[in-house]
């Protein structure tokens, strides 16, 4: 029997100023996971509060948060699933040398997740799982919005990123 496991990740939200609160479009992934992983730019507690109605969440703080925020989150954090360590931040710096900065920050890390650009992506650099769910409610110059769903299946990960009507 395999040991699965089901974690929602989601980025850069901007609450309240970009919407009121997470888009029910948004949410609807998260009802089947047993964790919601936030990579910054929450803006309010209050996204944390919404999300936790769901699943237990971890967060880090992004470059554009109020201050209650900024006292409350770390900038970044590890944590382990399902025998797979996973890399939480906001800013990985430039993409092409995403790799070489998750393996610095991360050392021990299978899945590093970030944010900040409002970019979808998931690729596999030589092992290293690099994860970010763009934005939930500002998609910038992207089709669409976005979420992530990051499967540890045994302790190997793989992601989706949805796109959100």
């Amino acid at each position: 029997m395999s040991d699965i496991h089901r974690i929602g990740v989601i980025s850069d939200t901007h609450i309240p100023k970009h919407a009121p609160g997470v888009p029910d479009a948004a949410l609807c992934h998260f009802e089947e996971v047993e964790l919601i992983l936030h990579a910054g730019d929450l803006s309010s507690l209050a996204v944390l509060d919404q999300l936790s109605a769901y699943a237990p969440v971890e967060a880090v703080r992004g470059n554009v948060e109020l201050p209650e925020v900024q006292a409350a989150l770390p900038i970044k954090r590890e944590i382990v699933v399902g025998g797979c360590a996973i890399g939480l931040v906001h800013i990985l710096g430039e993409r092409t040398h995403y790799a070489r900065t998750a393996r610095h920050e991360f050392p021990a890390a299978r899945v590093v997740i970030f944010g900040h650009s409002h970019i979808p992506y998931a690729e596999d650099a030589d092992g290293l799982l690099l994860l970010n769910p763009g934005s939930a409610t500002v998609r910038r110059a992207q089709p669409h919005c976005t979420v992530a769903i990051l499967t540890i299946t045994d302790g190997q990960p793989r992601a989706a990123i949805p796109p959100l009507p």
